[in-house]
C-alpha cells in the first residue's frame, strides 16, 4: 500500500529534501517573471510590496468622464509626451507610455502608428477620435507624484482591483512571506545532489515578490513542511510542497489571477520543478470584478492555504493502484486511444521504463511517462496538449 505521511520535522529541513524533479511538469511563468524584473521592482517582504503598492493607491484616483471634454494640447515634438487637459483638473495631465497605448487604443488609432508622428499632428488624431468616442466615457487613473500622471484609460465599465487588495489578501495567510508562517518565498535546487533547501536568504536574486507600475506577481511555498506520497524506484519519499501564485494590474495590462499546485523544488533560476494538479482561476476587469475578487478568488486562496493535501494525496494512491496495462499491447492501446502517435507511445514507454526499471501498469506511470516526454517537445502547444491529455487522466482516477 502507498505510504501517506505530513512531515513537520526542522532538523529535516535544515538538511534539505532529496527530491525528484524528472516526474511531474515544468512550470517555466516565476523564472519568466524572475529574469525580467529589473531591482527596483523586487521586494524582499510582503509589508515592503504592500507598502509600495498601497501608496501608489493612496495617491491616486479613479474618475469617469466623457471623452468629449478631454482636450489634448501638444507640448513638444514627442508624441508621448502630449498633455490631457481633463474635466476639473488644474494642471496638465501627462499620459504615460501604457496609458498613451490604451487612450490610442480606446479611440481607434494605431499606437505606434501615432508614435512615429509630429506631436501636433498626433494631437490632432487623438483630439477628434475623443470627440467621435462611441462609447461617450472613459475611466481615468491619475496619480500625483510632483506632476499628474495619466496611468490607465479604459471603458467606463472596467472592474478595477488595485494591487494592494491582492497583496493584503495574500497577508492574511501569508504574514510578511518571510518564514513567519507556513508560506515564504522557496528555497532552492542544488543540481548536483539532488536536494532541495527550503532555506534560503530572501534577497533581490531570490526573491518571487514583484511590483512594476503596470502589475504584481507573488509567489509563496509551504516547503517547510513536505508532503510525502509514496515511494520512488530506489526506495526514498516522493516529495511534495504546496504553492502559488497570483499576479493584477490594477492599469488593463492583465487579467486578475491565482495558480494553486503541488511541486516538488524550485531551481536558482525560478523554475518550478515536478508539478502536479495545478489549478488556475482568472477575473477579468469587468464591471463586476471587485465583487467576484471579495468572494471567489480571496476566498479561494484560503481555502487552498488551510486546506488538507489528503485529497491530493489519495488521487496519486488511487492512481498508483489503478492498473490498466499489463502487456505491450495494452500499453500501446491505452496511449493509442487517447491520441497519442505511434512515435509519441514509444516513447512514453520507454522513458518510464528508464525512469523507473520497468515499463508502465497503473495510470500513475503513464502520467509521468506522457510528462516527461512533454517536457522535451520543442513546441509550446505541442508541449500543452500533451500535460493536459496527461491531467485528463488523472481527473478521471479523481
Amino acid at each position: 500500500m502507498t505510504q501517506v505521511e505530513i512531515l513537520d520535522n526542522p532538523r529535516d529541513a535544515a538538511r534539505g529534501y532529496r527530491v525528484d524533479v524528472n516526474r511531474g511538469q515544468r512550470n517555466s511563468r516565476v523564472s519568466s517573471e524572475w529574469f525580467s524584473r529589473p531591482d527596483d521592482e523586487r521586494f524582499l517582504s510582503l509589508s515592503d510590496l504592500y507598502a509600495s503598492v498601497k501608496t501608489r493607491t493612496d495617491r491616486s484616483r479613479t474618475r469617469t468622464l466623457a471623452s468629449a471634454d478631454i482636450k489634448v494640447e501638444a507640448r513638444s515634438d514627442a508624441p508621448e509626451r502630449l498633455s490631457l487637459l481633463l474635466p476639473g483638473g488644474e494642471r496638465p495631465v501627462a499620459p504615460t507610455h501604457w496609458s498613451f497605448g490604451q487612450l490610442a487604443g480606446l479611440v481607434g488609432a494605431p499606437a505606434a502608428y501615432l508614435r512615429q508622428l509630429p506631436a501636433a499632428l498626433a494631437g490632432i488624431n487623438l483630439q477628434y477620435g475623443l470627440t467621435a468616442h462611441r462609447a461617450e466615457q472613459v475611466k481615468t487613473l491619475e496619480i500625483e507624484d510632483g506632476r499628474v500622471e495619466l496611468r490607465a484609460v479604459t471603458g467606463p465599465d472596467y472592474g478595477r482591483i488595485f494591487d494592494h487588495e491582492l497583496v493584503e489578501a495574500v497577508q492574511r495567510i501569508a504574514g510578511n512571506g518571510t518564514g513567519d508562517t507556513r508560506w515564504k518565498v522557496p528555497g532552492v535546487l542544488d543540481w548536483s545532489t539532488g536536494i532541495y533547501h527550503p532555506r534560503v536568504d530572501i534577497t533581490r536574486d531570490t526573491t518571487t515578490l514583484y511590483a512594476s507600475d503596470r502589475d504584481v506577481f507573488l509567489f509563496l511555498v509551504d516547503d517547510m513542511n513536505p508532503i510525502e506520497a509514496g515511494r520512488l524506484p530506489d526506495g526514498s519519499p516522493d516529495l511534495y510542497f504546496r504553492g502559488f501564485y497570483c499576479w493584477n494590474s490594477e492599469v488593463g495590462a492583465k487579467t486578475l489571477g491565482m495558480a494553486s499546485f503541488y511541486l516538488r523544488a524550485v531551481c536558482q533560476n525560478r523554475n518550478l520543478w515536478g508539478v502536479e494538479d495545478f489549478q488556475e482561476i482568472t477575473i477579468r476587469h469587468s464591471k463586476y470584478a471587485a465583487s467576484r475578487f471579495a468572494h471567489e478568488a480571496a476566498p479561494a486562496l484560503t481555502r487552498f492555504a488551510n486546506s488538507s493535501p489528503m485529497p491530493f494525496i489519495n488521487g496519486i494512491k488511487a492512481s498508483r493502484e489503478q492498473i490498466v496495462a499489463r502487456s505491450d499491447d495494452d500499453r500501446e492501446a491505452f496511449l493509442r486511444k487517447r491520441g497519442f502517435s505511434k512515435a509519441e507511445t514509444c516513447k512514453i514507454i520507454e522513458t518510464v521504463l528508464a525512469e523507473e526499471g520497468r515499463k508502465p501498469e497503473s495510470i500513475f506511470d503513464f502520467v509521468q511517462g506522457i510528462t516527461a516526454v512533454a517536457r522535451d517537445k520543442p513546441h509550446q502547444d505541442a508541449r500543452l496538449d500533451m500535460e493536459a491529455r496527461a491531467k485528463k487522466l488523472l481527473d478521471r482516477v479523481a
